[in-house]
């Protein structure tokens, strides 16, 4: 048979063949053309197993290498890099060949130059393929999200004031779940909605628009439950009004307060929207009168300066008054809201994804400039990507985006994360093939698991979602749930549908994967359950998180606990055996159990343990004998109970850990 022609079969190049056969005891030479036919059939039928065989003797060699140039201090066994790193840099500090890195790339599907730059999560994979370890360099991450969240100020403090018009205001609604805070956008998107929904397809960007006196105000969608403070947070950066919700059924909430220390500390101007003021059970002053108390805030009508709007989200009761107070706050800071639309853009990304068909997108505000169809887009510096489509929340195409518009943007390389700073300008390639999330806090998160010990029971998890939001939030609440005795450790985070390389992963490190919002093929699903891995998706969030609650439950190393039951003295041996006797005793306290745990008391001290195994009253087996009476038992276990001693009865039982 040809060689090429078995190559094609075997799906690999003839030289990768010419090259393999020999390293699997085949003497075919490197330059050979063809190879007998009963030699080809046994490499066809073979193959798998031969291939795997050789992969693991390479992977043994190379691993083997590795450990003797740590050794000898000629290579590190970990690097510390930043969120971009060329190729050669990484082979440089990982003491790697350059060739090694480029072909371990290549495998995974990124076909990159030396000089090229590949992000970190592409890096982190390769490192672990190549035996080292790879951690984000934190201070230099400090130091570049330091310099993003500056980054819109500074460029619009060197605008010129002349070119500077007055942009929409940016609002974000916040509150207690149940407040009725996703309600209130809904009635807000439904009835004041800019320019109606195109082609009857409402598109989930993480932020829309409405019109109120003809204009625009933009309003930026974060989640509402406690879980998503991380995106809360971040969503209060780049909004310039806050409107805290507040349920006048249910009053001030811990949420509530949390909300309001986010807006605080963001400095942001405030509404209290006192929602659901329709509800029988509806009290608006103990709303205020909570507010006073618990976070000392006064409404204007209580002699403060709290701008304060009763509505029903529900029947749509106070919206345009709302909306109007909106309007007048945002008048009020208008010198704070103006950008320069001739300039070239800037963003932050509010949410971000991996489409299986248009691969990373990504969600912007655009805060300064106009965004335009084919602007090339760069993240420290580094090129992720062109603007290959622009649409609005509203599904339309656009081809360029003004000051304070929500976009969803086609055509990024890698998925940034939510709150990074996308400016449209000259940069430097990167290469990435993996579209993971790049999180600063889920390595320092691991980190400080880790060196909490090692008696403490730890839950492996996978994490893979459909947005970057939904993996932060899932993170920052299972963080939450962690206890002195057990805690989840998440190995890794990702984007997009469970894949091969996730149930390798989570084989290799006993790990469960958790997918929210995303799907497995049926190709997957036969690898699950060839592999034995555990797999769970969920579309609710809470779901989630109750499901590894319940898993931790499992995890926990339940506690025994004694309950001493009653105490006899012995009044006579009627027979002593090898590993038994046989007395009779009156019960001092409580009453004697058949079947429980005895320890044997000589002046005060325990000398041994035993088991009961047989209960006598008046000669009849019974399962217990209460206090003052008389009875013979036999016990079982060292023999050396004697008249006068005390025996002293107890039970264990095991006790589950709670969370």
């Amino acid at each position: 048979m040809n060689v090429t022609e078995l190559a094609r079969i075997l799906k690999i190049t003839p030289n990768d063949l010419r090259e393999k056969l020999p390293k699997m005891g085949f003497d075919i030479g490197y330059k050979a053309i063809k190879i007998d036919q009963k030699t080809a059939q046994t490499i066809m039928k073979e193959w798998p197993f031969l291939l795997r065989k050789l992969q693991t003797e390479e992977a043994e060699k190379a691993k083997e290498e590795r450990a003797e140039m740590i050794a000898t201090g000629v290579a590190p066994r970990a690097i510390a890099i930043p969120s971009f790193i060329s190729v050669r840099d990484f082979s440089a500090l990982a003491h790697l060949p350059i060739n090694k890195v480029l072909a371990e790339l290549m495998k995974n599907g990124v076909f990159a130059s030396m000089n090229e730059k590949i992000d970190f999560d592409t890096a982190s994979i390769i490192g672990e393929s190549l035996d080292v370890g790879v951690t984000l360099d934190e201070k230099n991450e400090q130091e570049n999200s330091g310099k993003s969240d500056k980054k819109v100020e500074e460029i619009l403090s060197k605008e010129n004031q002349d070119n500077l018009i007055v942009r929409p205001p940016v609002i974000v609604v916040m509150g207690h779940v149940d407040h009725g805070k996703t309600k209130l956008l809904d009635t807000i998107r439904k009835t004041n909605i800019a320019g109606g929904e195109h082609g009857g397809i409402t598109q989930h960007i993480g932020a829309y628009q409405a019109v109120k006196n003809d204009r625009l105000i933009t309003f930026i969608d974060t989640p509402g439950h406690e879980a998503f403070t991380a995106m809360r947070s971040r969503g209060a950066k780049i909004a310039d009004v806050a409107i805290l919700v507040v349920a006048a059924d249910d009053g001030v909430q811990p949420q509530t307060i949390e909300a309001y220390k986010i807006i605080q500390a963001a400095g942001l101007p405030f509404i209290v929207a006192i929602n659901k003021i329709d509800k029988p059970t509806a009290n608006i002053d103990r709303v205020k009168q909570e507010m006073s108390s618990k976070m000392n805030l006064l409404t204007e009508d209580w002699g403060g300066k709290i701008v304060c709007a009763p509505i029903s989200a529900l029947a749509g009761t106070g919206i345009n008054e709302l909306l109007d107070l909106i309007l007048l706050t945002a008048d009020a800071e208008a010198k704070n809201m103006k950008a320069n639309p001739d300039a070239p853009a800037i963003g932050t990304v509010i949410e971000a994804r991996v489409d299986k068909n248009s691969g990373p997108v990504a969600s912007i505000l655009v805060q300064n400039g106009t965004l335009r169809l084919g602007d090339q887009l760069t993240l420290h510096g580094n090129i992720v990507g062109k603007v290959r489509a622009l649409k609005a929340y509203n599904g339309e195409e656009l081809k360029e985006a003004l000051p304070s518009t929500p976009v969803k943007i086609l055509g990024l390389k890698t998925a940034p994360a939510v709150g990074d700073v996308l400016e449209v300008g000259e940069g430097e390639r990167v290469k990435g093939g993996f579209n993971k999330i790049t999180s600063n806090n889920f390595s320092s998160a691991v980190a400080k698991e880790e060196g909490e010990g090692a008696d403490i029971q730890k839950l492996n998890l996978i994490i893979k979602s459909d947005v970057l939001g939904s993996a932060e939030a899932i993170e920052e609440s299972l963080m939450k749930i962690n206890t002195e005795e057990v805690k989840v450790k998440i190995l890794t985070k990702g984007l997009g549908n469970i894949i091969e390389g996730d149930i390798a992963r989570a084989e290799g490190s006993s790990a469960q994967i958790i997918g929210f919002n995303v799907k497995i093929s049926p190709q997957i699903e036969t690898l699950i359950r060839e592999k034995g891995v555990k797999v769970h998706t969920f579309n609710i969030i809470y779901d989630l998180i109750e499901y590894v609650r319940e898993e931790m439950q499992k995890i926990i190393t339940p506690k025994v606990q004694r309950q001493e039951i009653g105490r006899l003295k012995v009044l006579a041996i009627f027979k002593t055996e090898n590993r038994s006797q046989v007395v009779g005793g009156k019960v001092l306290e409580g009453q004697v159990k058949n079947n429980v745990r005895v320890e044997v008391l000589k002046n005060k001290v325990m000398v041994a343990q035993g088991k009961i195994t047989k209960l006598q009253a008046g000669k009849v087996d019974v399962s217990y004998v209460e206090k003052d009476q008389e009875c013979g038992l036999q016990y079982e276990g060292k023999p050396i109970i004697e008249k006068d001693d005390i025996l002293q009865f107890f039970e264990e039982k095991e006790i589950a850990g709670k969370l």
